[in-house]
């Protein structure tokens, strides 16, 4: 069971930044965390000359919750042009629950052609029910870790 303390926010949300910029180094990019509006990492690979600006999300569900969206963009006209202005714009999501959790790493441009229902809306999320995870792993444009927690019990 999960119960989240009074800073769990902030906590999950440099947990998941750090992930993806764990997996980004040891895919070869060059990784930097940073506090700019929208982004959350700068990622560069020397061998493709890409440089990369991420945006990530990063949520907790509790029990019953597991399968709630992620909001990617709340006010996305603004969130999206500061991020599309910055460099070639990404979005990564870290989702945990009690027993497991996903990590999700895709570029806005693929999100946009596949992902994104309506350009018109203000809001936009990454959705997590059964059906929409079904389709994540067939698309070899989605980059996708699920992680298993299992309880040691040290005595």
């Amino acid at each position: 069971m999960i119960e989240k303390s009074s800073r769990h926010s902030k906590i999950i949300g440099n947990f998941g930044e750090q992930l993806i910029g764990n997996w980004l180094s040891r895919s070869g990019f060059e990784v930097a965390l940073v506090d700019h509006t929208g982004i959350d990492i700068i990622a560069f690979n020397k061998k493709r000359n890409k440089r990369i600006g991420i945006t990530v999300k990063s949520r907790t569900r509790t029990e019953g919750k597991e399968n709630d969206d992620v909001f990617v963009f709340r006010d996305s006209k603004s969130e999206r042009q500061k991020l599309l202005e910055a460099c070639d714009p990404w979005i990564g999501v870290y989702v945990e629950t009690s027993k497991f959790a996903d990590i999700y790493l895709l570029s806005l441009e693929h999100y946009d052609k596949k992902y994104r229902l309506d350009p018109m809306n203000k809001t936009e999320s990454w959705k997590m029910n059964e059906k929409n995870q079904r389709e994540y792993e067939k698309d070899s444009d989605l980059k996708h870790i699920k992680i298993e927690f299992s309880l040691i019990t040290v005595t």
